[in-house]
C-alpha cells in the first residue's frame, strides 16, 4: 500500500473547517444528522425507522438530513439500488440533502489511513475467520474478539492481509476518552471491548469503523443517529476521531425493530421491502407517522437489545 504522505491527510483535515453542511446560523453550529444506506440490498422497515429518527432530529433544530450512499462493499454493491433508496424515502415524505458516496471518497480514506500507519498504529493480519474463533478467549459485542495473533508475529508468505488497530498502543496515544449518547449520557470510550478490529480491508478499501468516522467528520454531522446495535462500535469511532484530529459529534443509539426471535430485520432473511411496499400502492407518509407512533407490523416489536445471531 502506498502512503499519501502527511500532506494529504492535513489537506482533508484542512477541509473540515470549510464545507459547507458546517455553516452556521447566528453564530450557533447547524445540526446535521445522516441516513447512510448501503446498496448490497433494498430498504426495508428497519431502515424506514433509522431514516425517520435521523430526519425528525435534524428538523427539531431547523438543521439538515443528508443521504449518504455507502458504496464500497464490493461486488456486493448495486449501483440501481440507490434511486431505489431516493424514491423510497420521497414515498415517506422525508426530505434530504445528499452528498457524494463513499466509492468517490477512497483518497480520504488512504490518507486517513496512512495517517495512523506512519505512526505504528495499525498492523497486517492474515488470520482467518476459523483462526480467530479457534483462538479467541474472549467474545465482545459482535462475536469473538481477535486475540492478537499477528500483532507480534510475522504473517505467514503468501496470505492476503487485513489491517489492524493496535487498541492498546492506540489508547496510550489518546488517553482516557469519553462520547455522549442524547439517550444514555456520558460513556467511557471502551474500544478494547472490540478488539483490534480491521480498519483496511482485503476484499474492499476502507472497514466501516474507518470510512464512517471519516466521512461524519467531512459531512459535518453534528449528531449521529443510528440503531442500538451499532452502540459498541462508536467506542472504536471515538477513538478514531481522537486519532484523526476530527470533529467529535454527539450520539443518538435508537431501538432498532426486532423479529419474534430477538434478531433485528434483515435482507438477507427476506424482510420485505420499502419498494414492495411502495409499488403495491402502500401509503408511504402514513406508514411514517404509524413508525413514529410506535406502530408495526404484526410480529414486529421495537428493542433496545438485538440479538447479533445470524
Amino acid at each position: 500500500m502506498s502512503p499519501l504522505g502527511q500532506s494529504s491527510w492535513s489537506f482533508f483535515r484542512r477541509l473540515l473547517h470549510f464545507f459547507p453542511f458546517r455553516a452556521r446560523n447566528a453564530g450557533v453550529m447547524t445540526t446535521v444528522t445522516r441516513f447512510a444506506p448501503s446498496p448490497n440490498g433494498p430498504l426495508h422497515l428497519g431502515h424506514a425507522y433509522a431514516a425517520i429518527v435521523a430526519h425528525d432530529r435534524a428538523r427539531e433544530d431547523e438543521g439538515l438530513f443528508l443521504l449518504r450512499v455507502e458504496d464500497i462493499d464490493g461486488a456486493r454493491s448495486r449501483s440501481e439500488l440507490s434511486e431505489e433508496f431516493r424514491a423510497d424515502l420521497a414515498w415517506l415524505g422525508l426530505e434530504w440533502r445528499e452528498v457524494a458516496a463513499q466509492s468517490t471518497r477512497i483518497a480520504r480514506y488512504r490518507a486517513a489511513f496512512d495517517s495512523l500507519h506512519r505512526r505504528g498504529l495499525v498492523y497486517p493480519c492474515g488470520c482467518t475467520r476459523a483462526e480467530i474463533a479457534a483462538a479467541a478467549t474472549k467474545v465482545g459485542p459482535d462475536g469473538p474478539v481477535y486475540p492478537g495473533t499477528c500483532r507480534t508475529r510475522p504473517v505467514p508468505p503468501g496470505r492476503d492481509v487485513v489491517w489492524r488497530i493496535d487498541v492498546a498502543r492506540a489508547l496510550a496515544a489518546t488517553g482516557p476518552l469519553t462520547w455522549r449518547d442524547e439517550r444514555r449520557g456520558e460513556q467511557e470510550a471502551r474500544p478494547d471491548l472490540l478488539g483490534d478490529v480491521v480498519l483496511w480491508r482485503k476484499d474492499a478499501p476502507a472497514s466501516y469503523h474507518l470510512a464512517a468516522t471519516a466521512d461524519d467528520a467531512f459531512d459535518g454531522v453534528s449528531v449521529v443517529t443510528r440503531g442500538a446495535d451499532l452502540f459498541a462500535a462508536t467506542h472504536v469511532h471515538r477513538l478514531l476521531q481522537a486519532l484523526l484530529g476530527l470533529p467529535v459529534p454527539v450520539w443518538h443509539h435508537h431501538r432498532v425493530i426486532v423479529e419474534s426471535d430477538g434478531r433485528k430485520l434483515a435482507k438477507r432473511r427476506g424482510a420485505p421491502s420499502l419498494g414492495d411496499r411502495r409499488r403495491a400502492g402502500e401509503d408511504g407518509r402514513a406508514l411514517a407517522e404509524r413508525l413514529r407512533a410506535g406502530l408495526l407490523d404484526s410480529g414486529l416489536s421495537f428493542s433496545e437489545y438485538v440479538n447479533m445471531v445470524p
